[in-house]
């Protein structure tokens, strides 16, 4: 009876949860960080909050009897994805990491590439209209520009955001086209700064950029350390099967 721990919060998480919640004899858990105070439901278990770095990961792998370890979290998610490497080799649980393709620019596409949100803010014409999409821990960099901004989070924030020249609105993906095409126009926006989070989820924000003539301010992914690594919910499956068979 094969257990399964998710390292989860993105759309592939929830997904390989699913499917093996389908497998008979299979258990699944999926660990949920708490970034967000209303997640998207999850089949089978769910566990919330922190392990306490990778000892405490490690910890829990070897006392709880988990089988594998599936990090399937966001791909800027660094520090638990380092921490999932280290805990799988303290204590021999195979672990396998489920990482979307990044976004390639295409023809149309007017995008600066940078290493972080410090250097994205710092990419910022002065005056500019900006749709600020990185999420609510990226904006400390942006309080100092004198630009406005159009910040959209999941969830409403405790505090007021420290921008001086802000809307907000709310949402979680997947969005369509047509939404961000009608966002980008009633804001007048000129940038959008967006992390490469990859999937398609989040995609139809960049789409419109490129149709308006919109020019983006792409963070790249963090450096992560090396482990067995597959592209979706299918290659994750025929991985765990292959390797708890």
């Amino acid at each position: 009876m094969p257990r399964v721990l998710i390292l989860g919060g993105t759309a592939e998480a929830a997904a390989l949860a699913e499917a093996l919640s389908d497998l008979t004899g299979w258990q699944v858990i999926t660990s949920l960080a708490g970034a967000t105070r209303s997640p998207a439901p999850v089949y089978g278990a769910v566990r919330r909050g922190g392990f306490g770095g990778s000892d405490g990961l490690s910890t829990y792998l070897a006392e709880d009897g988990i089988d594998a370890l599936v990090d399937a979290t966001h791909p800027f998610a660094a520090q638990i994805s380092a921490h999932a490497v280290t805990a799988s080799a303290a204590v021999g649980v195979p672990l396998i990491r489920v990482q979307r393709p990044e976004w390639k620019p295409e023809d149309g596409d007017r995008w600066a590439d940078v290493p972080d949100a410090s250097a994205a803010a710092a990419a910022l014409p002065r005056g500019a209209r900006v749709f600020l999409a990185t999420g609510r821990r990226d904006l400390p960099p942006f309080a100092s520009v004198d630009a406005f901004f159009l910040v959209r989070l999941i969830d409403p924030p405790a505090e007021p955001l420290a921008l001086a020249d802000h809307a907000l609105t709310l949402g979680r993906g997947p969005f369509i086209l047509d939404q961000e095409l009608d966002l980008l126009r009633r804001h007048r926006i000129g940038w959008l700064v967006s992390k490469n989070s990859g999937g398609s989820g989040a995609f139809p924000k960049i789409r419109a950029a490129r149709s308006l003539g919109v020019r983006v301010v792409m963070i790249r992914r963090p450096e992560l350390p090396a482990a067995p690594t597959v592209v979706d919910v299918s290659g994750a499956m025929a991985h765990l099967q292959a390797t708890l068979a």
